[in-house]
């Protein structure tokens, strides 16, 4: 891939996390279906990884790969806040309480706490692409 297609392709990711985050919102304040909110919300955070992964033309099957090569190249080098990385082990706790335990009831703190997540990642990885990408 050209430097042009690698940033086209992180710039695609970053907007599929965007239109994700919105289909959150909407759930979450429309609808008010904080399971499906939570799972979407998580999904724009995963996306928004993913896009920071493809300017370096990386990319796993499964979701603890892609978190954990993220955490050890971005979050323990500080390129983003050591904070935001704990925010998405949350989501990621979240998410998967959400979908898989049938005795969790997601509240409406915890599922706006999980969109406020995926709206801080975006923003940090809008900036960092655009730093990037500016280079290539």
């Amino acid at each position: 891939m050209d430097n042009e297609t690698i940033g086209d392709f992180a710039k695609y990711r970053l907007a599929k996390a965007k239109e994700t985050l919105k289909t959150a919102e909407v759930i979450f304040k429309d609808i008010k279906d904080y399971t499906s909110a939570n799972n979407r919300a998580y999904y724009a955070i995963f996306y928004a990884i993913r896009a920071v992964l493809a300017l370096e033309q990386m990319d796993f099957k499964r979701h603890k790969d892609v978190i954990a090569y993220f955490n050890k190249n971005y979050i323990n080098t500080e390129v983003f806040p050591k904070q935001i990385g704990r925010k998405i082990s949350q989501a990621q706790r979240i998410r998967e309480d959400s979908d898989y335990d049938d005795e969790y009831v997601p509240s409406y703190e915890k599922t706006e706490q999980q969109i406020e997540t995926a709206h801080e990642l975006i923003d940090l990885v809008e900036k960092y692409i655009n730093s990037k990408i500016e280079k290539l």
